[in-house]
Parts: C-alpha cells; sequence; structure tokens
C-alpha cells in the first residue's frame, strides 16, 4: 500500500515547529488586545458570491485560484481565500452597524490553488486586523501601528519596510481612470489578454497585472498622484504625519495599488528581501465601498492581512520554550502519588510531564527530550518522609524538599 503523504501545495506543523507558529499568533493576539482590537472567527467556507463580489469575479483569486464546489444542496461555497469579505459579510449579516467603529482581529487558514513555493501554499494561514465604520485617516494610522508593533515585538520590523500609496477618493479616481485608458489604448496590442480585458471595465487591474509585458507599460503609465483632489491629498498628509508621530518609518511607493474600485485612499505593505519572491509580510487598505458591495450599508473600513507561515520563516529561530518538570515515580506507591502530585503542580499552572511507564532511566531521557528543566522524583522513602528529591537539570543540583514547600519552589 502506497504511503500517504500530505496533499501538495499543504504542510505538517509539528509541535516543534508549532511552538514557532504559535508564537507568531499569541504576539499579534496581544499586540491587538492593546490595541482594543477584539478576536473573532468566521467560517473557513462562505457562498462563493461573497468572495466573488469583495476580490471581483474575474480577478485570479477568484477566477484561477479559489477552491469552490457545489454542495449537497445545491448552494455554490468557497473556501475562503483571504478573511476580509467574510468579516464583512459577518459584519452586516450578525447587525454591528450600531457597533462601529467595530475592531476586529482573528486568524486561520486560507485556501488557494497555486503554485507551491517558499512562503506560498495552498493551505496557508493568516492574521487578521479589521476596523469597519471608521471614516478617519487615524483609523489608518492605528491600523499601520498596530501591524508595526506586532513586527517589532517578532523582532524583524528592522528586516521589513513599510511601502505607502494613496488610491485618492472616488472623486481622484474618475480623473486618473480616465488618464490610464488613454494611455494603454495606445499600446492595447502589446497588452496581455486579461489586460485588454481590464481596459474596457477596470483600468486600475492592469497596475496589479503579474504578466511581464504589462508590467513594462505599467512602468511609465500616469500616477494617481496628478489626480489627487484636495481632500484626498489632505488625507495622505494626516495619514503621513500620523504615522511619524507613531514612529513608524514609511517609503512612499507611488506604483502601489489596489485595483478594485471599493478601494479607496490608503494602500500599504510590508516587504522583505530576506523571503526571496514573497516579498509582502503584511498587505492592506482602505475599502470604503466594500460593505455597501456586499449589500450593506454604505459603510468605510480599513484592514491588513499578514502570512503567519511568512512571519515564522523571518522570525527567530525559536521562542522562549515553557519550563517543564518531570515528574519520576519509582514503586507502585510513588505511582499514584505522582498522578495526585501532577494534577496539584497543573492546577498551580506548572506544566508537567509525566511518563506513563518504563524504568528510572528511560524516564529521565524522556524528560531530557521533551525539554524539562527539572525533575521531581519520589520513592517509598520521600513518600514516607513527606520530601521529594528535586533535580535542576541545567546545575545539575539535587536536593531534598519538604512536599510543602515543593509548589514556592518551583514557582521561583
Amino acid at each position: 500500500m502506497a504511503q500517504f503523504q500530505p496533499v501538495r501545495g499543504t504542510h505538517d506543523i509539528l509541535p516543534d515547529d508549532y511552538a514557532r507558529f504559535r508564537h507568531v499568533v499569541d504576539t499579534a493576539r496581544q499586540a491587538a488586545q492593546l490595541f482594543g482590537y477584539r478576536e473573532m472567527a468566521t467560517p473557513i467556507f462562505e457562498f462563493t458570491d461573497v468572495f466573488a463580489r469583495s476580490m471581483g469575479e474575474t480577478s485570479d483569486a477568484v477566477s484561477k485560484e479559489m477552491y469552490s464546489i457545489n454542495d449537497r444542496g445545491g448552494e455554490n461555497l468557497a473556501l475562503r481565500p483571504e478573511y476580509t469579505a467574510g468579516i464583512c459579510r459577518a459584519f452586516i449579516s450578525n447587525g454591528q452597524q450600531q457597533n462601529v467603529p467595530f475592531k476586529a482581529f482573528a486568524w486561520g487558514p486560507m485556501f488557494r490553488y497555486e503554485r507551491p513555493q517558499k512562503g506560498r501554499q495552498r493551505q496557508f494561514h493568516q492574521i487578521d486586523v479589521e476596523v469597519i465604520g471608521a471614516a478617519e485617516p487615524q483609523a489608518d494610522v492605528e491600523v499601520i501601528a498596530l501591524g508595526a508593533e506586532i513586527l517589532r515585538r517578532l523582532g524583524i520590523l528592522d528586516k521589513c519596510t513599510l511601502e505607502l500609496n494613496t488610491l485618492g477618493d472616488p472623486e481622484s479616481r474618475v480623473g486618473y481612470r480616465d488618464a490610464l485608458v488613454k494611455y494603454f489604448s495606445g499600446y492595447a496590442d502589446k497588452l496581455s489578454e486579461d489586460s485588454r480585458k481590464r481596459l474596457e471595465k477596470n483600468p486600475l487591474r492592469i497596475l496589479d497585472s503579474k504578466d511581464e509585458g504589462d508590467r513594462k507599460l505599467v512602468a511609465d503609465a500616469p500616477l494617481i498622484h496628478d489626480y489627487l483632489t484636495p481632500a484626498a491629498r489632505d488625507f495622505f498628509k494626516v495619514l503621513q504625519d500620523g504615522l511619524a508621530a507613531s514612529d513608524v518609518p514609511f517609503t512612499v511607493s507611488p506604483r502601489l495599488v489596489r485595483g478594485l474600485d471599493y478601494y479607496t485612499h490608503t494602500a500599504f505593505e510590508f516587504v522583505t528581501t530576506h523571503l526571496g519572491a514573497q516579498g509582502a509580510v503584511i498587505a492592506g487598505g482602505r475599502y470604503d465601498g466594500l460593505i455597501e458591495q456586499l449589500g450593506g450599508k454604505p459603510t468605510p473600513g480599513i484592514g491588513w492581512a499578514g502570512g503567519i507561515e511568512r512571519l515564522v520563516l523571518l522570525s527567530d529561530p525559536q521562542p522562549v520554550a515553557p519550563r517543564i518538570v518531570a515528574i519520576i515515580p519509582i514503586g507502585a506507591a510513588a505511582e499514584a502519588e505522582a498522578v495526585k502530585l501532577a494534577g496539584e503542580l497543573r492546577r498551580a499552572d506548572i506544566a508537567v510531564e509525566l511518563a506513563y511507564g518504563g524504568n528510572v532511566g528511560k524516564r529521565f531521557k524522556r524528560a531530557d527530550k521533551v525539554g524539562c528543566h527539572a525533575a521531581v522524583v519520589i520513592g517509598d522513602d520521600e513518600i514516607a518522609n513527606g520530601v521529594v528529591k528535586l533535580k535542576d537539570f541545567k546545575s545539575g543540583e539535587e536536593a531534598s524538599v519538604a512536599r510543602a514547600e515543593l509548589l514556592g519552589k518551583l514557582k521561583v
């Protein structure tokens, strides 16, 4: 019988690796809480139309990469390729319009059919931050500052650069759209097939093209900054001033765009050169038109997503391991006493490794293998005298400790 392997583009996260994975999630969660964000979750699958509306039916993520199925009830469902659409859907369907600004932190698996490579898998995981119901640029400042704080706490902010741009307001986009149509129409025969279609429907999407021929043309395309209204310029200035006041350095990147119409004002990415081709570790922007596009009342929003696998690759190899105590019983009476002691220590929030069997030597080897920092040895003599032997693995010291004083010793 053939040995089963993980499906291509997926991977197992074994305990040693999961410690790093959990460290990223816990660090992000703690930072988000300090900024006043509350954790939530949505189902990993939604009606396909949720993503088709939010990401564009002709986008690669929807037309080429999304895992969609028709279930037994005839419903067309899709595994989520990103988190924002699901959170916005939850905001609408759970009647959260009265609770704005709605500040959410979430994390979980996403799914896209892509060519697997370093930092890019078909099942991957993201942390996600959203603020719904705040139109002010100060919300943009806070969202970006939170991303920077998470990177700082992970010790990798110095490996990343914040690239920032404005997409303008809807009024700015009208003039910019006309300029793009005029420019790209002059090169229509050189555009890719996808971009020729975009030229008719949404020329801003051409700026997102990955086609090399398109990218050469994009390099000389008009810039949004030349078409900004005074209000859009003011918004972008307040954002930049706020980031400077928050001590978050940035580089204005005028070619950074989001192609869909509901994106406005802010677009940003934290990028790195330490992961090869997969340079973006956190990316986001303002999506003031998305809630309305999903059927809700016009409601502004801004957020970002960060790839957990990429953050793990970029972070230090191993977070600090938890302190674990091994209990090693010698004899039948000590076995029962060890179970009792393990319960007491765990209720006091002390991690305990209690081997299920084997001689003393094997139990000590097990304790060393799982990274225990100390061992509590119990035998008949220790039970009779109301003591235990406490061995510190780092120093090698061993001492008898009164049973009543053990908890205090381990808490130090």
